[in-house]
């Protein structure tokens, strides 16, 4: 076992050539920190310490990076002590086997707690506020949020659930979500969630798998001015889950929802009322105990469920909390997301930062697509998460919150799901704010964790992700497995990290495991994202490498074309897949682009050049689709993601096995057998 020491002194590390800033003069930021924003940043100080402590003789923020990545055991160590981790046992041994990936142990011999460390304030401040599109609706002091956990746990052990146990989630982004997974987390239950808008069949392809011993539900959600009930569905998870012993529903829609039809089924207030609030026992687990189980979100086979530790979901989430964000105790933190998406596990988690988290639910354009931004101005948002979709929403709804709202507390607006154009960083500087570090993030359910990641003390350049994440050895491989700089290749991270996956459920052996992230590069984690590192140590995400194209052998990412098409007027979204050609004896690939116009224009010989054109013009001919064609819809997951690989199989013939994933499963038939693409 390989020991910590403390506080070596290990041989200075030199930032490789590559990652000189050598065309920083040519290519200026659009947005740049204060002085005051650097020194009031909470990583300023852990750097400092850094270089103090492990005497660094480069100083500059490239060094301090390639530290953290050289040194991992040094540096997580240093975050659990820097971000106060609350822990019975850290222990000194850090990690084991940090050579193998996957195989490395973090803190073998550390006992915690993921829930006592996010209930770290007891006092009034707000935990949750929760808006839906009706505005304000509840408010619940940490105080409040600390007594209904213990309540709620006390219910969990009269029902005889045990660490290990699965406590399963049909719920929206409701401030009992965040309460109920508390209490599960508090005892070692393993908590896993989706959101009300899927199916009943997605449902039990997702929890079927898990075999929870208690779901919790909401009786329906609102979305679009629209109610949905979902109890019938409630009635038919139930009938697929025989490991269930208890169906608890949160009222949403009306008081006192009718659940008499439902077996097992009692009312969230019943449930907890014969428990008074009294301190909360946290169960101490290894480091490694399952704390989530996350589902993929892809369209063939059933979903993969995604383990994670609760030691290092938490290490991660303090580290990207407090350090990557510059999240700060009374801040205020939003992230537009459903329970399905790992971006509510990282909202959630800002409460190890002793910040409010600020939940809303429904859709984001109401009051003509103002009400976020209502929102943010209300309740001083220091930090608004959106998506790349959004944002491009909003440009395209001519909306300028610059000119409509007043946001001085805002500090960072985030950006994830999909790459954010450039032309998108020009319009957030220009009609939503000047002064906020806008950040483009890439991870995901995978990790519990980002990649490329945002920077409060690093400038923001047009199109680019400000920098890699702390600690993670990110690279850019070449077909050879070789890491280049300045070109285009796949986004590896070449050492283990606290956050990987316990592993996938049920998968013995772990060969389900290896497979999806160690197949293509043996002992390296392939993320599956084609991406560019910059010589400024920035990132340009071009899309997933599974969805590339490769006309007459030559890779394109699909964001190149989305990047130039969707900043067309009378294009809402596009997706380009490649389709093998010709069919009948297939020898390569075709570009075709199709694109769902704005209500009111029909796809013509003007409008396809004028598509053409950009696209020529910003990109290369090889960029150029074959084919153009209009469709009435595409198909995205229920996360808002465009699902590029199931419209490919459908284009070429392909069966498609997991449309349970899917928020609009019909589009899919809008691109079956086109008579547009036989020639």
């Amino acid at each position: 076992m390989k020991k910590v020491k403390a506080r070596p002194k290990p041989r200075t590390q030199r930032q490789p050539k590559a990652e000189a800033p050598r065309r920083s003069a040519a290519i200026k930021p659009v947005w740049t920190p204060s002085a005051q924003a650097i020194e009031s940043a909470q990583i300023t100080p852990f750097a400092r310490a850094i270089v103090r402590m492990y005497q660094l003789e480069d100083h500059s923020y490239p060094a301090f990076y390639q530290w953290t990545v050289d040194n991992p055991e040094a540096f997580w160590s240093e975050v659990w002590d820097f971000c106060g981790v609350i822990a019975a046992k850290k222990g000194a041994t850090v990690l084991v086997d940090g050579a193998k990936m996957p195989g490395a142990k973090w803190f073998p011999d550390a006992r915690l707690n993921f829930a006592e460390n996010l209930l770290r304030r007891g006092d009034q401040g707000d935990a949750f506020v929760f808006w839906d599109e009706r505005g304000l609706q509840r408010r619940v002091s940490y105080s409040t949020l600390t007594s209904d956990v213990s309540r709620a746990q006390q219910a969990l052990k009269a029902l005889g659930l045990r660490p290990g146990d699965r406590a399963a989630a049909f719920i929206p982004n409701i401030p009992e979500a965040g309460m109920l997974a508390l209490a599960a987390l508090a005892d070692g239950i393993v908590w896993s969630s989706c959101s009300p808008d899927f199916g009943s069949s997605g449902v039990l392809d997702r929890f079927g798998q898990i075999e929870p011993k208690i779901l919790f539900v909401a009786d329906g959600y609102r979305y679009g001015g629209r109610e949905f009930d979902v109890l019938e569905r409630v009635a038919q998870i139930a009938e697929g889950l025989p490991s269930l012993r208890k169906i608890v529903v949160v009222p949403h829609l009306r008081a006192r929802p009718d659940v008499a039809e439902i077996p097992k089924a009692v009312l969230l207030d019943e449930w907890l009322r014969k428990f008074a609030p009294e301190e909360i026992e946290y169960a101490q687990l290894p480091f490694e105990h399952p704390a989530y189980i996350l589902f993929s979100s892809g369209t063939t086979g059933t979903p993969k469920c995604i383990v994670h530790g609760a030691g290092g979901s938490l290490l991660q989430a303090l580290k990207m909390l407090k350090l990557q964000f510059d999240v700060r105790p009374g801040d205020r933190m939003f992230y537009f997301c459903t329970t399905n998406w790992v971006v509510w596990n990282m909202l959630f988690h800002a409460l190890c930062a002793e910040a409010t988290v600020m939940l809303y639910d429904g859709s984001p354009f109401e009051r003509s697509g103002n009400i976020l931004f209502d929102y943010a101005q209300e309740e001083r948002f220091s930090h608004l998460g959106t998506s790349a979709k959004f944002i491009d929403s909003l440009e395209k709804r001519g909306l300028a919150p610059i000119e409509t709202h007043k946001l001085p507390a805002l500090r960072m607006i985030l950006s994830t799901g999909s790459p954010l154009v450039a032309e998108s960083y020009d319009y957030v500087y220009s009609r939503v704010k000047k002064d906020v570090c806008l950040s483009s993030i890439s991870g995901g359910t995978d990790i519990m964790a980002a990649f490329a990641d945002a920077n409060p003390i690093l400038p923001v350049y047009r199109g680019e992700l400000q920098c890699r994440s702390l600690g993670m050895a990110v690279q850019v491989f070449n077909e050879a497995g070789e890491p280049v700089v300045g070109q285009k290749g796949e986004l590896v991270c070449t050492k283990p990290v606290p956050s990987m996956p316990l592993g996938f459920w049920n998968d013995r052996g772990g060969e389900k495991y290896r497979s999806a992230y160690f197949e293509k590069f043996p002992g390296v984690w392939t993320h599956g994202d084609w991406c560019e590192l910059t010589e400024r140590g920035t990132m340009v995400v071009y899309g997933r490498s599974d969805a590339t194209l490769n006309p007459g052998g030559v890779r394109i990412g699909t964001a190149e074309i989305y990047r130039q098409v969707e900043k067309i007027d009378e294009v809402e979204e596009s997706v380009a897949v490649g389709q093998l050609w010709p069919p009948d004896n297939p020898t390569d690939t075709r570009v075709i682009l199709f694109v769902r116009l704005r209500p009111g224009f029909v796809l013509d010989e003007k409008i396809s050049e004028k598509i053409k054109t950009r696209i020529r013009a910003n990109t290369t001919p090889r960029h150029v689709p074959a084919k153009i064609v209009q469709v009435a819809d595409i198909p995205r997951t229920k996360n808002g993601k465009v699902v590029e690989l199931a419209v490919k199989s459908v284009v070429n013939g392909m069966p498609i096995g997991n449309t349970d994933a899917l928020a609009n499963p019909e589009a899919l038939n809008l691109f079956r057998n086109l008579a547009d693409l036989a020639a």
